[in-house]
């Protein structure tokens, strides 16, 4: 289950396109059967916040992802559920409808491609991959799977 939460007004935002491909990309990705996350599309002044308080980076950015099994009781407690509802649930992304336009206007492609890629970004990080210790694994299925289902 992919729930999609818009809290913004600067961008139209398909939820059934992007809980599709939220879906498309965890069977593709995840590794565990029972797979749920939350896409929440917002402005940069929130991911602003989000970024300075668990990354100490005090800018926007454009996809943070917070797995459920954070790793303080602040992460943990921010998702609302408990015991069983938690199995399967891998986290939280967070986009910036702000920042995917200045992006995608520099890649010279549309809003919506650009989410979408956030998307795809942000998923498996929650799937545990990590472009930054990974040697290149995470960053050459993002684009295997951006060419699968986003062409």
């Amino acid at each position: 289950m992919i729930e999609v939460v818009n809290r913004q007004r600067l961008i139209p935002v398909d939820s059934g396109r992007i809980e599709a491909l939220g879906r498309a990309l965890l069977r593709a990705a995840a590794k565990n059967e029972t797979r749920a996350a939350c896409i929440a599309i917002v402005r940069d002044r929130l991911i602003r916040e989000l970024n300075r308080r668990h990354r100490g980076l005090n800018r926007a950015t454009d996809v943070l992802s917070f797995p459920s099994g954070g790793s303080t009781q602040e992460d943990r407690s921010s998702v609302a559920m408990t015991g069983d509802e938690m199995e399967g649930y891998l986290g939280d992304v967070v986009i910036s409808a702000e920042t995917a336009v200045r992006q995608a206007a520099e890649a010279g492609h549309t809003v919506e491609r650009e989410i979408d890629e956030l998307v795809i970004h942000g998923l498996l990080h929650l799937c545990g991959y990590d472009h930054a210790t990974d040697q290149g694994e995470m960053n050459k299925l993002e684009l295997r799977l951006r060419r699968k289902l986003l062409d």
